[in-house]
């Protein structure tokens, strides 16, 4: 592994020919941060007991050699797709643009990302074959053989899925021209990262919707921080004059994603461990300590980079001093990555094997057993916790906090009001997804649509009058410091590119809003996503989406392509909740269950019938969709009055402009005659601030108009 990537390192960054002073470390860190990971692998591997061992009798044993390939094959492939995303990260957010378009250091980034994706790929075909030759007891290079292992078993799926999205990389990277570009690729090699780690402990853990959602979120984060840091040290030596512009914005991506990496990965291990007693008891949580004090020691290279490298690095010397300390902190950070490949690998003290372990029928669905018959306070407090959504939110409003102290050092005032309305949606997603809604709602239709109606219309409804658009446009830099187009302006080419002019249409809105729900409800799809970890969640971003989209376009504060009149808004809102209405009525008097094999493999024992639930259900939505309607509708009632108001004020202003104009001619004793320069001042429709004069001009006109045709 470490000699393609070796090479590709040095083919990106060829002997540089500055002054001594500015010369940087060559490319050995490269193989002390290879030779870390493995040995902390293979230490790893041995303490946890995860190390490769002879097969007991009767079982095909397909030697050490192939057993011992797998986790350095999957070494390999993790380190290739950190360094891929490291290299797609500096030209997409770090490096400066030329011209507004990727510099010569970023096309040279993006192809190396695409030599080191393409390694990635094969690396991820050839732990398909190993993985097949260790279950046959020898090596397996036919075709038929691997397809089918692909077909039949999740890892060889997930593996598949890597090695094309990497493929896809691989052969994309090469063409980028521009900083858009570049982050649409980087978006699909952090995606490549995620299935087979999502196949393997957390997708079979107990609970696994908290240790999926919390791994993908740790995935994301530790991809971004350990190859952000990688391209940093791999360009430096090319260059060390873009570190003044490129330092400082790792430094504040690194900070949120140690926070993100430190979160998750707690959240993850007490799944993994069951427990905390586990942590000191356990080979597994011998090496979760092991994480955390890695944790550790690179949270104090980040804290010695913003104390001591990151004010000097305008000075000589201080590219080169930042350079070798950043080549240590990726070989820790190398050795972390060996070390959450041995953990992998290690038996946790949790049964992977739910079946086995004897579990109930309900926790072989959700993950966790049947609760006790929900009450309003298990509803409120019964927390059940989702690491995406607990990101989603985190994020949300640290950006938001982030947005009101811009405004506040600068002295800018914002309406207590959208705050209130933001801080409020939050935490209404929060509840629904991470309190006893999101425990029970997978088991009670009537649950579940408590939650479909907070994520489709109370959430939204809220958010957008938090205007978090308008705060970003009045915060962002209006310049950039990477020479590209600044970040205000992106933000409002986005809002009028032809995408977002087409989600806003207030047809195309109601279209997602309201058909959504009965091609949802009345098809497969939706006992497809009750059954899927992934599909579920899937299902509530749409409906959160859906209903901010809706929203956004017929009560938003935020600027859109397309403003509604307000004349309009009212019978669209009506016509939109008619056909609410009816889904709900559609439900309540249904007599078919929805979903009903899924429902009846969780094995409820206590509560209403499935039927009787789903018509409660079909209820609630009927119910509280009345109420959200009526306080829309006074909301827009209330926002048109206001745009009046504004209206009439602003005629008010033009008016007393030309008057004021009018009185200073009077005043410097203009004559006021038949033709003279007053009258002309007076009664001008030609002046854009004298409405009344313009419109007293046009009656006059139409007057003139009839009078001729009487006399014809």
């Amino acid at each position: 592994m470490v000699g393609p990537a070796e090479e590709s390192v040095k083919t990106l960054a060829p002997r540089p020919t500055a002054p001594p002073e500015r010369q940087v470390p060559g490319p050995s860190w490269v193989l002390v941060a290879a030779v870390s990971a493995v040995t902390v692998m293979v230490i790893a591997l041995f303490v946890g007991g995860g190390r490769p061992r002879p097969a007991p009798a009767g079982i095909p044993d397909a030697g050490p050699l192939i057993e011992w390939l797998l986790p350095v094959m999957r070494l390999a492939a993790d380190g290739l797709g950190v360094l891929t995303v490291g290299l797609l990260l500096a030209p997409a957010v770090l490096l400066p643009y030329d011209g507004g378009r990727l510099s010569a250091l970023g096309l040279r980034c993006a192809r190396t990302a695409s030599r080191l994706a393409a390694l990635w790929s094969i690396a991820a075909l050839t732990q398909i074959v190993l993985l097949l030759s260790d279950l046959a007891g020898h090596l397996v290079l036919d075709g038929p053989q691997l397809v089918q292992f692909t077909d039949i078993t999740a890892q060889g799926r997930s593996l598949l899925i890597q090695a094309v999205l990497a493929g896809v990389v691989a052969i994309a990277a090469p063409g980028l021209l521009s900083g858009r570009a570049a982050a649409v690729v980087l978006a699909g090699a952090i995606a490549a990262l995620a299935p087979p780690a999502l196949a393997g402990h957390s997708g079979a853990a107990d609970d696994h919707s908290l240790a999926t959602s919390s791994l993908l979120v740790h995935l994301i984060g530790v991809s971004l921080w350990v190859g952000g840091l990688a391209s940093l040290v791999v360009v430096a030596r090319r260059s060390t004059a873009v570190l003044p512009v490129a330092v400082p914005r790792f430094s504040r991506l690194a900070l949120w994603s140690l926070v993100a990496v430190g979160a998750s990965g707690v959240a993850n291990a007490l799944v993994g461990l069951g427990g905390v007693p586990q942590l000191f008891s356990t080979r597994y949580g011998l090496l979760v300590l092991g994480k955390i004090a890695a944790l550790a020691i690179l949270a104090g290279f980040g804290w010695t980079h913003r104390r001591r490298t990151l004010p000097a690095l305008r000075t000589d010397g201080a590219g080169r001093a930042f350079i070798r300390l950043a080549a240590a902190e990726v070989a820790v950070m190398m050795a972390t990555i060996g070390l959450a490949v041995g953990l992998a690998q290690t038996p946790p003290p949790i049964p992977r094997n739910p079946a086995v372990a004897g579990y109930s029928p309900a926790r072989l669905v959700l993950g966790y057993d049947l609760p006790r018959p929900p009450t309003l306070a298990r509803l409120l407090f019964d927390i059940r916790p989702d690491g995406f959504f607990l990101a989603a939110v985190a994020l949300a409003a640290a950006l938001y906090v982030t947005g009101l102290r811009v405004l506040r050092r600068r002295g800018d005032t914002w309406p207590v009001g959208r705050t209130v309305a933001w801080f409020s949606s939050l935490a209404v997603v929060l509840l629904v997804t991470s309190g006893g809604v999101a425990r029970y709602a997978p088991i009670l239709f009537s649950v579940h649509m408590v939650q479909h109606m907070a994520l489709n219309m109370v959430a939204p409804v809220l958010g957008v009058l938090g205007a978090p658009l308008t705060l970003a446009l009045r915060t962002l830099p209006a310049e950039s410091s990477r020479g590209g187009r600044p970040p205000r302006q992106t933000l409002l080419a986005l809002f009028h590119s032809w995408p977002v002019r087409l989600l806003t249409h207030p047809l195309v809105a109601s279209v997602i809003f309201v058909f959504s729900l009965y091609g949802l409800y009345f098809s497969g799809l939706f006992e497809h996503a009750m059954r899927n970890h992934w599909g579920h969640l899937a299902m509530e971003v749409h409906f959160l989406a859906a209903g901010g989209l809706f929203f956004w376009v017929l009560v938003g504060i935020d600027p859109a392509p397309r403003r509604v009149p307000y004349a309009a808004r009212l019978p669209l809102l009506l016509v939109v909740m008619a056909f609410h209405a009816f889904f709900g009525v559609a439900l309540l008097s249904g007599t078919s269950v929805i979903a009903e094999p899924y429902y009846a493999s969780l094995h409820r024992t206590w509560g209403d019938p499935q039927i009787v639930d789903q018509q409660l259900g079909g209820g609630i939505g009927w119910a509280l969709g009345e109420p959200i309607t009526l306080a829309v509708l006074g909301i827009v009632v209330v926002q048109w009055v206001r745009a009046d108001e504004r209206e009439a004020r602003r005629f008010d202003r033009r008016a007393d402009r030309a008057a004021a104009r009018r009185a200073a001619w009077a005043d410097r004793g203009v004559s006021d005659g038949a033709g003279s320069r007053g009258a002309a001042v007076r009664d001008d429709p030609d002046d854009p601030d004298d409405e009344l004069a313009a419109y007293n001009q046009r009656l006059a006109a139409l007057h003139r108009r009839d009078e001729r045709s009487r006399r014809t």
